[in-house]
């Protein structure tokens, strides 16, 4: 059995893809690298293929017809074979010093860990600059912790599914499964498996490099009003998995999930009211309803919260200071 099974979501990815591929083969014979080709029009499987030649020990290529990020990251985790499963975009790429350091971790831990964590990297494609998010002040390093021993997240800390390392069979019992021809689904990776994980650890590594800024990146302020549909989807079915004040029992997780429901509502709402789009603007009270009719305790608490308050400020002038606050917090957090 290899030790981490890394799945690679590729759609058209013809201009990235070999990079990628050449910082994952570095992991050697301790890793399954499963390339989804999610039925690209270019080069891509091609080039898959031709890696898979290259690397046959190491590389496997799964074909299927186009469904979006959520199918392809399903069907790498129905084939995975690893004791631990990673998604790596496959434009994007992971540092090599820190790959040696992530396979030593998850050698030495396989019997007991759920979930191993690290630093990621904004790699800003528009000016060559990078941002690093790490975890310093909220874990303790080269540990195992559950999350009693967790401390307060900053705002720019959430964990996202670039800094996330499951054990494959915890996902699977989990029933982790992503929808088709929909954007935004690493947010049900980084959310709804965190109920089940027990033993966690975190080492202090740049692993992950997220390459950003794009204008044809999903993430893409243009493309997130386009396609606010899809993250209003997403953001309903976080809501949807859990009554977090029955459900979970430990308060720092509660606290935890509460804060990334959060921003997600706070993304939704302020996409809504940069749309500039008067049915867009309507979709906001629906939103919140949505949170109302399955929980309210749920929806009172994070109503309440100050990103909340301060994206739902009323009329014209409360909708230009959540716009104002957007790109501020755009600018400081460096997020797009």
């Amino acid at each position: 059995m290899k030790l981490l099974s890394i799945a690679v979501p590729s759609y058209n990815s013809q201009d990235y893809l070999e990079r990628c591929l050449d910082t994952l083969v570095e992991g050697g014979p301790d890793v399954e690298i499963i390339v989804v080709d999610d039925g690209s029009t270019d080069n891509t499987a091609e080039i898959a293929y031709k890696y898979q030649m290259k690397y046959p020990e190491l590389i496997r290529v799964e074909r299927q017809k186009n469904g979006g990020h959520g199918a392809a990251v399903n069907r790498g985790l129905a084939v995975a074979g690893g004791v631990f499963f990673k998604v790596v975009d496959s434009d994007d790429w992971v540092d090599l010093e820190a790959f040696k350091a992530v396979l030593d971790c998850l050698r030495d831990s396989q019997d007991e860990l759920d979930l191993l964590i690290t630093n990621y990297v904004y790699e800003y494609f528009y000016n060559g600059t990078r941002h690093t998010v790490n975890y310093e002040n909220v874990f303790p390093q080269k540990l195992y912790f559950d999350w009693v021993h967790t401390n307060r997240f900053k705002v720019s800390q959430l964990l996202v599914m670039h800094s996330m390392i499951y054990r494959t069979e915890l996902l699977r019992g989990c029933g982790l499964k992503l929808p088709e021809h929909t954007f935004y689904v690493d947010n049900i990776v980084a959310y709804q498996p965190l109920p089940h994980v027990k033993k966690m650890m975190y080492i202090n590594v740049d692993f992950y490099r997220y390459f950003i800024g794009r204008p044809d990146q999903s993430v893409n302020t243009g493309n997130m009003i386009k396609r606010i549909d899809q993250q209003i989807l997403v953001t309903k079915l976080l809501v949807n998995y859990y009554h977090l004040e029955t459900d979970i029992v430990d308060g720092n997780l509660r606290r935890y999930m509460y804060r990334y429901l959060t921003m997600m509502m706070t993304i939704s709402v302020v996409h809504l009211i940069l749309s500039n789009d008067k049915q867009n603007l309507n979709k906001i009270p629906d939103l919140w309803d949505h949170i109302k009719k399955h929980d309210m305790e749920m929806y009172r608490k994070i109503r309440r919260t100050h990103l909340c308050r301060a994206a739902n400020l009323p009329g014209r002038s409360g909708r230009m200071i959540a716009k104002t606050g957007f790109y501020m917090a755009r600018r400081i957090y460096k997020f797009s």
